[in-house]
């Protein structure tokens, strides 16, 4: 088994990021967050790569932050520090991803590990997965961004509910909730990821532009998201992905699109 924390693979258009520490059920420590923004960045600027699938090794997704890896008594940083010189960078990586975002969601997805998990723009999970909001259990408040997009992808008081009485929610509630847009049996959870991203990999540039617009609209109001639209259509409009797409649905075929 490698001894890096965070593998970076390459298939076809698709870039695969895979937690490495099942031993500890990919429980991120400092070092292994830094290995993870690194491959993050490493597959954003590759040139050709068009998704991008982060899975897991092992039986678990992430067990949400290692904390035997945050030193000895009387030598630990402010939780809060850590949030703010690695969570907070590789969480806006993530949003601000050129392209589609899939996320394979096996065993556990816990504390920041579920925050990881839902950034996909598609969550698939399997079977036996179930997501943890923990930080009730240990004294401390949800972080990676969950009290942000909690409430605003299931409402406030299933939000308060995960958070405040920290209880598994297994997949088949998670996809009830609109928290995960799959569940698969476990067995068939890498296949069923890796054949998403190839399909969006396949997909038309304007796929990056789709997502960078959904962000945007959790902040502009009304007429600021319709000028975005407008300033993204004139954008998309202007791709080879476009005239190929208008070309292929006049010749009744379907398209070829490169992502350009």
């Amino acid at each position: 088994m490698s001894d890096e924390l965070v593998l970076l693979n390459f298939d076809g258009d698709v870039a695969v990021v895979t937690l490495n520490a099942p031993e500890v059920l990919n429980a991120l420590s400092g070092e292994m967050v830094r290995q993870l923004s690194v491959a993050v960045s490493r597959a954003s600027q590759t040139e050709g790569v068009r998704c991008l699938l982060i899975n897991a090794a092992g039986r678990g997704f992430c067990a949400g932050a290692n904390l035997q890896a945050r030193g000895e008594a009387g030598a630990k940083p402010p939780a809060g520090s850590a949030l703010e010189t690695h969570y907070a960078p590789l969480m806006n990586k993530l949003r601000n991803l050129h392209c589609p975002l899939v996320t394979a969601v096996n065993g556990p997805a816990a504390g920041v590990g579920m925050s990881l998990a839902l950034t996909g723009d598609i969550v698939i999970a399997g079977e036996d997965a179930y997501f943890l909001q923990a930080f009730a259990k240990i004294g401390l408040v949800p972080d990676g961004g969950a009290t942000w997009y909690l409430p605003r992808m299931i409402g406030w008081s299933r939000a308060m509910e995960l958070s405040m009485l920290a209880e598994r929610l297994p997949a088949s509630d998670a996809l009830s909730w609109g928290l995960v847009n799959r569940v698969v049996p476990k067995e068939d959870l890498q296949s069923e990821a890796m054949a998403m991203a190839q399909r969006l990999a396949a997909g038309p540039r304007s796929l990056g532009l789709i997502r960078k617009a959904y962000w945007a609209s959790w902040e502009n109001d009304f007429n600021k998201q319709m000028q975005l639209e407008a300033d993204l259509q004139t954008e998309a409009h202007a791709s080879r992905d476009n005239r190929e797409g208008v070309a292929a649905f006049l010749e009744k075929r379907a398209p070829a699109f490169t992502g350009q």
